[in-house]
């Protein structure tokens, strides 16, 4: 078939050319020592076909009948009144379980708090924590009835009538969705953590604040994973079977620990979420399966923490946005990140110039740690 070369965009030309050169490279890899460099260029390959074609969103595209018999959840709580006639800066989803009370409580007197953002931060946020059900049926009615005297007290809890478990994490992803498209579709921004994340509130809902002004939209930060391929181990919990996603990459995708989206993608996620295989319980490579399939990006932001905890440090509270693996220790983070004298030890020359110094040498190691990236020190 011939094709008119003055009727082939630039962009459609490199594409083709970039396609071509990795195919091209994909056949004679095979014989090549399978060394550091030859994985990662097959894996940063597989990464540009997977985000650049459609062919993975459509083998895991649900045929109509498959949607008409799609399971439908159930609330066991629910508060549909909460946003509704309100200015939302901020709608905050947070992954709960049923037995993780503490965390809950924890979450509720340091970032999770809607009193604390409207009076100290001038910004009206809600905090809900998303749950399915405790699977132990010998003592399910015993903690439904702690939940239901927990969200009696507080009112913040969004429950439905799936098992919680580690294979329903796309289900309570979708909960979160269909909450949002629902009830709340016209909060600014959406947030979604796990209860053993720490969120630096001041600086989300400044930097937020900054974005809101501006009309941001196309908006998702957090860790960033490009390029990942699936876990074909069995002996782990994330292993995907090839049936299940049999791609060699994941299109790019943030960590499910904590991201931010804007209004408009949460709407673009969840109608892509209608259409989609969900048996992928790998929720943020869903969440990234979704994005993918309507165009959108997600951006790299350096104070996302990794799995580690960022260090305590005055010098990096100033930039914190999120640290991973916090329980026993939250109340104590919150209240060393949040103490005003913390921003005078970064303020002035000498200060900023401290600070530079302090974060270099906690974040630029020779070994790896997956906290925050040794560039994120230059900031």
């Amino acid at each position: 078939m011939y094709i008119n070369p003055r009727r082939v965009r630039k962009c459609q030309f490199v594409q083709l050319f970039a396609t071509c050169f990795i195919v091209s490279l994909m056949i004679f890899w095979g014989p090549l020592d399978d060394g550091s460099v030859v994985s990662h260029v097959k894996s940063y390959s597989y990464r540009y076909l997977v985000n650049s074609y459609t062919f993975v969103n459509e083998s895991l595209s649900l045929s109509r009948d498959d949607m008409d018999r799609t399971a439908s959840y159930q609330y066991l709580i629910n508060h549909p009144e909460k946003c509704r006639r309100q200015d939302i800066l901020l709608l905050l989803f947070v992954k709960s379980s049923p037995e993780n009370r503490y965390r809950r409580d924890a979450i509720r007197q340091t970032w999770g708090s809607d009193k604390y953002a409207s009076s100290h931060l001038n910004a009206n946020i809600k905090t809900l924590f998303a749950l399915g059900q405790l699977k132990d049926p010998a003592h399910r009615e015993q903690m439904q009835n702690r939940l239901q005297l927990e969200d009696k007290k507080y009112g913040d809890l969004i429950q439905q009538d799936f098992m919680d478990t580690f294979h329903n994490l796309t289900i309570k992803l979708l909960l979160q969705f269909s909450w949002v498209n629902k009830y709340c579709p016209h909060a600014k921004f959406i947030m979604s953590a796990d209860d053993d994340i720490f969120i630096h509130m001041p600086n989300l809902i400044a930097y937020l604040q900054s974005l809101a002004q501006m009309g941001v939209q196309d908006l998702w930060i957090g860790r960033v994973h490009r390029g990942s391929p699936p876990v074909r181990d069995k002996t782990s919990k994330y292993y995907v079977p090839y049936e299940m996603y049999p791609w060699p990459a994941y299109p790019d995708y943030t960590a499910g620990a904590a991201y931010v989206i804007s209004s408009d993608v949460a709407a673009k996620v969840f109608m892509a979420s209608q259409t989609l295989n969900t048996s992928l319980y790998i929720d943020d490579v869903f969440m990234g399966l979704c994005a993918n399939k309507m165009g959108v990006v997600p951006q790299y932001h350096q104070f996302f923490s990794g799995e580690g905890k960022a260090p305590y440090h005055p010098c990096i509270y100033n930039k914190m946005m999120t640290s991973h693996g916090h329980v026993e220790d939250l109340r104590y983070l919150w209240k060393q990140a949040t103490d005003p004298k913390t921003k005078n030890i970064s303020s002035g020359i000498f200060g900023k110039m401290y600070c530079k110094i302090v974060n270099i040498v906690l974040l630029c190691k020779l070994y790896y740690q997956d906290t925050y990236p040794c560039t994120a020190a230059l900031f």
